[in-house]
């Protein structure tokens, strides 16, 4: 009877939290940096590349782009956040880059792949840039 109870109970209490925790998903809105270490992709060491993401989230529709300071940003398509997932393409050079990842606070973590084999799979972790203060 007790271990009734206590399955019960935690029926009850996981039904009653999980809205909250789709509530308090943060808003990715803003700017976020990574490095795309050029070793996880050719095999080889390397500095990396710098990434700036700026994302704008409505509600679960997410859009923005995407700068890696060698030309115009790429746009973000397709973009979704549900709770504390995320996901994006981005179209590169005629091949399309699919980038799902998790959100925990101030950091998302990233896995990106290409639709046809030519991009390899690699992980980033983005760090959400700190807001400057207005003068």
């Amino acid at each position: 009877m007790r271990k009734l109870f206590s399955l019960c109970l935690a029926a009850v209490l996981s039904l009653t939290f999980a809205p909250l925790h789709a509530l308090a998903a943060s808003d990715v809105t803003g700017t976020w940096n990574g490095t795309l270490q050029m070793g996880d992709a050719g095999g080889g060491g390397g500095d990396g590349m710098q990434l700036v993401f700026t994302f704008k989230q409505d509600g679960a529709t997410l859009t923005g782009n995407v700068n890696g300071g060698q030309g115009d940003p790429l746009t973000i398509s397709n973009g979704k956040v549900d709770g504390d997932k995320i996901s994006f393409t981005i179209d590169f050079n005629g091949t399309t880059i699919t980038h799902e990842g998790t959100i925990n606070g101030d950091e998302i973590k990233l896995n990106s792949k290409s639709s046809d084999g030519n991009f390899p799979g690699v992980s980033i972790t983005l760090k959400r840039a700190k807001a400057t203060a207005a003068k």
